[in-house]
């Protein structure tokens, strides 16, 4: 397993960060904890989460991942032998679950207060390492799209929200501070605020990262570079469809598609025509789709860890293999004319 620097705090994490929004919905506590125990084994050392996992969000399911990452540092005695990244959310207009007072989810000081506190509870520790924004606390399209659009509302001054997680450093309940589903303008914009007033720099953002979503290399990954602001890229499977498993129509049993149909983005436009070029490139190398896709991510200059998620542990070992593959250049310049035919189909 490969180790790089998280932005510029000095601590390593393995290459391989493990994804755990299925503990509690579609995997038990126990297969979580076998989870957990084969990535340590094979050189796993920072495990991610968030506050409103499982996923799909749910007032019924939610917090379960956190708890059973608690259960497993409590019975392996493991806290000092990996790091453990958590999420607080972001705005909503439908998220009013999350906190005791029924409001809608806010990046408040209050609230993300009582979010910390709350997963540190269910985590069983006494510190996050990498506490992350998951995502902007601002009136703003998330999850979908290239182009910035802006909906109507106001939003917490970036300002606010970093005092905020410095009170959480200094209180000794965070140890690094981070960003997911950023844009350029919020990266900067929290670097800058950091250097002026004194406040905790972030060390890394969470953004997706895969064959048909390559849009970190526009902007971002400039900053990743510059600023050493790590990224760790989640989904680099495409949920799944980079796989192959979801070609010519199938639906696998068990699958996040086949239990929820949320991932409408990856059936239109260009994207089955990308993800079928994308497998087949695969199969034409001799090479295991998942596997392709998992090595690609790793190969990035600018991505410190690739976040994979599995519900078997036969995804789980096969994904950590991927994560080992080093990629010709001649695999390499095929990818690059795909990307070249379809470009970033699925944002």
């Amino acid at each position: 397993m490969e180790y790089r620097e998280l932005g510029r705090t000095g601590v390593k994490v393995s290459a391989i960060t493990l994804g755990t929004m299925t503990f509690g919905e579609q995997n038990t506590e126990a297969e979580g904890h076998a989870q957990m125990d084969y990535a340590v084994e094979r050189g796993i050392n920072i495990f991610d989460a968030a506050e409103i996992y499982p996923i799909p969000p749910k007032p019924e399911t939610q917090g379960r991942t956190e708890a059973i990452i608690g259960t497993w540092l409590t019975a392996r005695k493991a806290r000092d032998k990996v790091l453990i990244a958590t999420k607080a959310a972001g705005r909503s207009n439908t998220i009013d679950w999350l906190r005791d007072d029924g409001s809608l989810s806010r990046q408040s000081q209050a609230q993300m207060m009582e979010a910390a506190d709350k997963s540190l509870a269910r985590l069983k520790t006494d510190y996050i390492d990498l506490y992350q924004l998951h995502w902007p606390d601002r009136p703003m399209r998330i999850f979908e799209g290239l182009e910035y659009v802006r909906l109507p509302g106001d939003a917490h001054p970036i300002h606010d929200i970093l005092a905020t997680l410095s009170k959480l450093v200094s209180d000794g309940k965070v140890r690094f501070i981070g960003l997911s589903n950023e844009t350029p303008w919020g990266v900067m914009t929290f670097l800058k605020l950091a250097e002026q007033h004194g406040l905790p720099r972030p060390a890394s953002i969470q953004n997706a990262f895969n064959l048909v979503n390559r849009s970190y290399e526009v902007g971002l990954s400039e900053i990743s570079h510059h600023e050493q602001v790590s990224l760790l890229a989640y989904s680099p499977l495409g949920q799944g469809y980079l796989t192959g498993k979801y070609e010519d129509g199938a639906l696998p049993p068990h699958s996040r598609k086949t239990l929820f149909d949320r991932l409408g983005r990856y059936e239109q436009g260009n994207g089955p025509h990308a993800i079928s070029a994308y497998v087949a490139l695969a199969k034409k190398h001799g090479l295991d789709p998942a596997q392709l896709a998992v090595a690609y991510a790793v190969s990035r200059e600018f991505v410190t860890s690739v976040i994979i998620g599995a519900t078997t542990m036969e995804q789980l070992k096969a994904d950590i293999d991927g994560g080992e593959l080093k990629l010709s250049d001649a695999l390499l310049e095929d990818i690059d004319k795909i990307h070249l035919d379809y470009p970033n189909p699925c944002p």
